[in-house]
């Protein structure tokens, strides 16, 4: 009996895991592609589930003489995502917290090299209330004339 019960609580787990997953992708394809307009998506949907004070790290080759737009956009439930753009030697070179949390950033690199996107769902200053997650998606856009 407690082995039914064993497997019929992580087939639950499981399917919960795997329902979230698909609901963030979704997210993503609906909501978050939107904001590469007028760019080119490159394809890749790259979304997580994420709660109050979690980051997350990708790692990313951009490619000389590209311009490029990056995405990221969380769940109406969270608070600010923020996100910082840094080279391999951690320096931060961009961050949206500076300018109002944008969800966008445009930039052009010059030679190619690998860059980490980092976001960072914020905590809100009201700790009685219970922790949110939700999905934060980051996505990549190629400017094509």
């Amino acid at each position: 009996m407690r082995s039914v019960i064993i497997i019929l609580l992580t087939s639950a787990l499981a399917f919960t895991s795997f329902n979230g997953m698909a609901q963030c992708k979704n997210f993503a394809k609906k909501i978050c592609r939107l904001e590469l307009k007028p760019y080119t998506h490159d394809g890749n949907y790259n979304a997580a589930i994420l709660s109050e004070g979690e980051d997350a790290e990708l790692f990313k080759t951009f490619y000389a003489g590209q311009e490029y737009r990056i995405a990221v956009c969380g769940s109406e439930s969270l608070c600010n995502v923020e996100f910082q753009i840094m080279d391999v030697e951690r320096t931060v070179l961009y961050t949206n917290k500076t300018n109002g949390y944008k969800p966008t950033w445009d930039f052009k690199v010059e030679a190619t090299q690998q860059l980490i996107i980092l976001v960072k769902v914020c905590e809100r200053s009201d700790t009685s209330q219970e922790v949110e997650s939700g999905c934060v998606a980051i996505m990549f856009g190629l400017k094509t004339d």
